[in-house]
């Protein structure tokens, strides 16, 4: 009987967090590797993300990410099917940083644009049945704006 009790009582908190965004069996990602640490597309609100946002007006734009069509012409590249050495790089750690894509960017968050344009700031080039432009782009441009904002602070 109370292993009755005990089903039904968590059977409301399983619904609870599916309905709050979570998954009850966590999917692949968008990840990056950037040494030891990675960047991931959050899942859940309780994983403290950096957000970015996108706009289709590249006056409101922070920065400017072109979609390339050739992987050499590309300063990240994603490309499905490739077995490399570190398969495991991007495993969730206490290095792992998440991004998060929102509607409307805080002033401080990078407001991205998205677009087939060159002068772009970043290039990439995405072939992927997991990762979209508009993931790479935003890891992309959390990881560059990492690494500025820890520059700033030395």
């Amino acid at each position: 009987m109370l292993r009755v009790k005990i089903l039904a009582s968590t059977i409301p908190l399983l619904l609870a967090g599916v309905v709050a965004g979570g998954e009850l069996v966590p999917g692949a990602s968008p990840c990056i590797a950037l040494g030891r640490a990675s960047m991931q597309i959050a899942t859940g609100p309780w994983q403290n993300p950096l957000h970015v946002s996108f706009t289709d007006d590249p006056e409101v734009a922070t920065v400017r990410v072109q979609v390339v069509d050739n992987a050499d012409m590309a300063d990240f590249a994603v490309i499905d099917g490739l077995q490399t050495a570190e398969t495991d790089s991007c495993t969730v750690s206490r290095h792992t940083t998440f991004v998060s894509i929102v509607d409307h960017a805080s002033t401080s968050d990078p407001v991205i644009y998205l677009s087939q344009e060159s002068g772009a700031d970043y290039r990439i080039f995405v072939q992927s049945r997991t990762f979209s432009p508009r993931d790479a782009a935003a890891l992309v441009v959390s990881a560059g704006h990492n690494v500025r904002l820890a520059e700033r602070s030395m």
